[in-house]
């Protein structure tokens, strides 16, 4: 659905985009991941027509991005763009109205996503008046109105409880499964782990990985498990078999983490065990996104 093709942004000294591409499938949740000042919301900003690369090109559904287009993308900004002294029905109705929406058409929208969102009270109320995360849910209400194929999401769940976040969340993911396009840009990995099917991430104005989330994890794994087991060992016996990272004595016995050898696998550390032990639990280590992230924005940074 959206191809950004080689984008290079200059500003100043600064390079904020390096030859930067990446494919976002219609109807996938897309997570562009990065350090602060990585060059995220530079790109962001060249999606939405904010600012124009200085080279490159931005397509959307085949065509170069024009004035066309604008009317398709929804867009929640980190930094949030709301009028504080205007009254919520008001500007909301007003932000829909630059959409394209008639007057009749917002209005009932609008009333249906209040209601749905437990707003249907807030019509009359100033920004000013709410609370960090109840103005997050006028500004995801404003994003969201003109049911736009491609939404950009820039740390929707800033400011939110928790309860709050998991009706963000489910909303996120029903417009997913009718068929609306999501770039999603945040620090919490957990988020990217339960929503993302693809990630890009970008350090220093270059993308250093991308690809399927389950994919990528895939890539990362390194041999490692957790054995838990209750009985005595003699801590030589996995010689050749597996190397001991860590021990730990817990209620119910103890919990090492262990990496096989070369060309060993987890048959050959039960057959040692069994005989020995009374294995509880014998579980690969699957490195999580926040682990894959720290170790490769650490590697570029060398």
């Amino acid at each position: 659905m959206l191809s950004v093709q080689n984008i290079v942004k200059q500003y100043a000294e600064h390079r904020a985009l390096d030859d930067v591409s990446l494919e976002v499938e219609r109807g996938k949740i897309f997570g562009l991941l990065g350090p602060n000042g990585a060059g995220k919301t530079s790109l962001i900003r060249v999606i939405t027509q904010i600012t124009a690369p200085d080279s490159g090109q931005v397509l959307l559904n085949g065509e170069r991005l024009n004035a066309n287009h604008i009317s398709k993308i929804g867009y929640l900004p980190e930094e949030r763009g709301l009028y504080k002294k205007m009254q919520i029905g008001e500007q909301v109705l007003y932000l829909s109205k630059l959409k394209g929406l008639s007057t009749a058409e917002a209005t009932r929208r609008i009333r249906f996503w209040f209601e749905k969102l437990d707003m249907g009270s807030w019509w009359d109320k100033k920004v000013e008046d709410l609370s960090k995360g109840m103005q997050q849910k006028v500004q995801f209400v404003a994003t969201v109105m003109h049911s736009p194929e491609l939404i950009i999401l820039d740390e929707p769940f800033s400011g939110f409880d928790p309860v709050n976040a998991e009706l963000i969340k489910n909303e996120i993911l029903e417009l997913n499964a009718q068929g609306t396009t999501f770039i999603f840009s945040t620090h919490r990995m957990e988020s990217v782990e339960e929503l993302c099917d693809n990630i890009a991430l970008i350090n220093k104005s270059r993308k250093i990985l991308d690809g399927p989330v389950d994919e990528i994890r895939d890539r990362y794994r390194n041999n490692t498990y957790t054995l838990s087991y209750a009985g005595d060992l003699d801590p030589l016996a996995g010689q050749g078999i597996f190397e001991l990272l860590e021990s730990t004595v817990t209620k119910t016995g103890t919990e090492l983490k262990i990496k096989l050898a070369a060309g060993c696998s987890t048959n050959d550390v039960l057959a040692i065990l069994l005989p020995r032990v009374s294995v509880q639990s014998l579980q690969e280590v699957i490195p999580s996104m926040n682990e894959i992230f720290i170790k490769n924005v650490t590697q570029t940074d060398l």
